[in-house]
């Protein structure tokens, strides 16, 4: 880091004092505590300390991310690095600043509570990415950062994408009732208003299948009336497919007598009982 670089010439003191390694020992044994996240950062400093100290012999970078790390073990959310703090290849500047803003705006919608665990690794390997970038004379390890980062990024961008608004089924309609004269299945100018009707609330919930079921009044036989029934549903068909929908989508049906609106005895004639009914599916 540029500010580590500049104490450079007082390191091996602070070493020989014990300061950079006083951090070091205790972000070994470091508990996490605070927020899944804090915890879970916890661990991403103490991976990257030993690796550090232990591998790299780098005790300089070790110390600062050991105090970072022992930062976040007493819960305090400390943020990803920045660029203007190292001395990185020119040329790799915007990617790694472009990089830090995907993150960011990640961390500052809720991932650091959604998606903790996540989070915390895309960050912990962005700060060692920025460190192995600044060093610049080992491929393989900025490699294993910079990779490891996008990868995690990934997945927190993808756990971090809006849920799609759910789908509301359209309302069904309610059922369209055709009315009869007594004896008759002829369509009413009536009649004909209600069919329009019941293919305009087709259209509009996007459905096509319409269910036709004739009714007749307990006047007659019972036998007369189920083909009565039929021929009323029959005319109402007929209107259907006058009006564009097809043969196929229409189900008929005729229940004679035997369902009533309007219960009677037999031989009566009840207007309410002389009908089609509609249903959109």
């Amino acid at each position: 880091m540029i500010r580590l670089k500049l104490i450079g010439a007082i390191v091996s003191m602070a070493a020989l004092t014990g300061c950079l390694g006083y951090d070091i020992e205790n972000m070994r044994s470091a508990e996490g505590t605070g927020s899944a996240f804090t915890r879970a950062l916890t661990e991403e400093y103490r991976q990257i300390t030993l690796f550090e100290a232990d591998e790299m012999y780098d005790w300089a970078d070790a110390s600062y991310y050991a105090r970072k790390g022992l930062r976040a073990a007493d819960g305090e959310v400390v943020e990803p690095e920045q660029t203007a703090d190292w001395d990185l290849p020119a040329d790799k500047v915007d990617e790694l600043a472009s990089a830090r803003a995907r993150l960011v705006s990640l961390l500052d919608a809720n991932a650091r509570q959604k998606v903790p665990q996540e989070a915390a690794h895309a960050q912990g390997r962005y700060d060692c990415w920025i460190e192995q970038q600044e060093e610049n004379h080992q491929p393989d390890h900025i490699a294993a950062c910079r990779d490891a980062f996008y990868a995690s990024l990934a997945k927190l961008e993808e756990a971090m994408k809006p849920m799609p608004a759910p789908v509301v089924p359209a309302a069904q309609p309610e059922p369209f009732v055709v009315f009869f004269a007594f004896d008759s299945s002829a369509l009413t100018p009536e009649a004909q208003t209600i069919i329009d009707r019941a293919v305009s609330a087709a259209q509009d919930a996007g459905m096509s299948e319409f269910s036709v079921t004739g009714h007749a009044d307990r006047a007659g036989s019972e036998e007369y009336n189920v083909g009565l029934s039929l021929r009323r549903a029959n005319a109402v068909r007929a209107a259907l497919e006058g009006r564009g929908i097809s043969s196929g989508n229409i189900s008929l049906a005729g229940r004679g007598e035997s369902e009533p609106a309007v219960p009677t005895a037999d031989g009566v004639a009840e207007q309410a009982n002389r009908r089609v009914v509609i249903i959109i599916q």
